[in-house]
Order: C-alpha cells, then sequence, then structure tokens
C-alpha cells in the first residue's frame, strides 16, 4: 500500500510538472508572436510613414510600391517561412529568435502599404477584432477535447490553393476571385489557429519527458511563427472586408 501511495505520488508530480512546463511553454509562444506583432505593427506603421509624406510619394514609396522591387518585398516573407523551416534544425534557440524578429520586420515592410490604402481608424478596429476571434479560436483549440489533428492537411491544401489563387488574380484582377479568395482565407485561417493552438500543446506534451532546453527554446519560436502567420492572415483577410478605404 505504502508503495502504491508513493508511485501515485511520483506519478502526481511529474504529471504537475508537465502542466506546469506546457504553461511556461505556451507563454514563450504567445509571448514571443506578440513581440513579433508590435514589431510587423512599428515596421509598416514607420516604413509608410516614410513612404508618403504630406500626400507626397517619396523617392522611398516609389521604390517599394512603385517599381519592381514590389514583388520582391511581396514573396520575400513567403521564401522566408520555407527557408525557417530548411535551417532551423542548424540555428540555436537565440538564432531562431533573431530570424523570427527579422522576418516580421520584413513582414511590416511588406504590408505596409495598409496604412495607405485603409483609414487608421477601420485598421486598428480590424485588428482588434481579430485579436478577439484569434484568443477564441485559440483557447478553443487550447482546451478542446476533440482531435482535430485530422483537419491539417486539408487546411494545408486550402492554403496551397489561397496562394495560388492569389498570384493568378495578380494579373487578372477579378473583384470575384478576390472575395472568394478573402472569405475562404477567414475560414482557413481561422481553423488553422484552433489546429496549431491543439498541435503546439499535443507535440509539447508527446516530447515532455525527452525534450532538452535548447529544443523546447526552437519549439517555441516555432510554435510562434505559426501563430503569428494565423493572426496575420486573419488580419488581413478581415481587413479586406471591413476596412474603409482613404
Amino acid at each position: 500500500m505504502a508503495e502504491y501511495q508513493t508511485i501515485r505520488s511520483g506519478a502526481g508530480a511529474r504529471s504537475a510538472a508537465i502542466d506546469e512546463g506546457l504553461r511556461a511553454h505556451m507563454n514563450k509562444v504567445y509571448g514571443t508572436m506578440s513581440v513579433g506583432m508590435v514589431i510587423t505593427a512599428l515596421a509598416a506603421w514607420a516604413i509608410s510613414g516614410l513612404a508618403v509624406v504630406d500626400g507626397q510619394v517619396t523617392a522611398l514609396g516609389q521604390a517599394i510600391y512603385g517599381s519592381p522591387l514590389k514583388w520582391v518585398i511581396m514573396f520575400a516573407p513567403l521564401i522566408m517561412v520555407f527557408a525557417f523551416g530548411a535551417v532551423i534544425n542548424r540555428l540555436s534557440a537565440a538564432g531562431a529568435q533573431l530570424f523570427f524578429y527579422g522576418f516580421a520586420t520584413l513582414m511590416g515592410l511588406s504590408i505596409s502599404s495598409i496604412f495607405l490604402v485603409y483609414t487608421g481608424i477601420s485598421i486598428v478596429q480590424t485588428f482588434l477584432i481579430t485579436a478577439i476571434a484569434f484568443a477564441g479560436l485559440s483557447l478553443w483549440g487550447y482546451t478542446t477535447k476533440k482531435d482535430i489533428s485530422g483537419w491539417g492537411s486539408f487546411l494545408i491544401m486550402g492554403v496551397i490553393g489561397l496562394i495560388v489563387a492569389s498570384i493568378v488574380n495578380i494579373f487578372l484582377q477579378s473583384e470575384a476571385i478576390m472575395f472568394a479568395v478573402s472569405a475562404l482565407g477567414v475560414l482557413i485561417f481561422a481553423g488553422l489557429t484552433a489546429y496549431d493552438t491543439q498541435n503546439i500543446k499535443v507535440n509539447y506534451l508527446q516530447h515532455a519527458q525527452s525534450m532538452d532546453e535548447e529544443w523546447l527554446g526552437k519549439s517555441a519560436i516555432m510554435g510562434a511563427l505559426q501563430l503569428y502567420l494565423d493572426f496575420i492572415n486573419l488580419f488581413m483577410f478581415l481587413l479586406s472586408f471591413l476596412g474603409n478605404r482613404e
């Protein structure tokens, strides 16, 4: 009986340690993501302010928005996402975090034109709506007992379809395609927010006994990147519906 109590006590202590570690891990994920969001917002705001001064497009604005450089800026974040997945195993946790913050800065440059297209108040309102929706979806993904891992393949296929349709529509300039892409984008990234949150949690629990601190740090940064991308894309697609144009 005493041996049984000892075993149960030990199991309870391990469970408590894992729960505490999971909370710390998720706090690191959300904290890193939040810093990335602040960097992106500040970079986008600052660059848009330098691109247009007193209603006049500056040389920087012309280079960013009116020259072939705009295509490089548009697709550079996508390239960095694939590069991050390829090199993260060779990076230290500190290097991965620096890479993420560099990516967040580049994303700010990429989306800086929203401050020239939409009114400031509509951007703020859409951001708040996105934050509320994201928090609810992520909380559901974290707390639900339902296994939603099966959503992954369908959602990734949806993202690939969105990328292809968006590239095609750059040349077609079809409002119908733009509307369909935006509507599907909201649904797909809403689903990905819940899916990625549960996946981050499950991944931690599956490796809680064997993960070292370095791996754990890089795992948190990768999770932050996933949720960051979900938030940014959800925000941009909602902005196309809710944003008031200048």
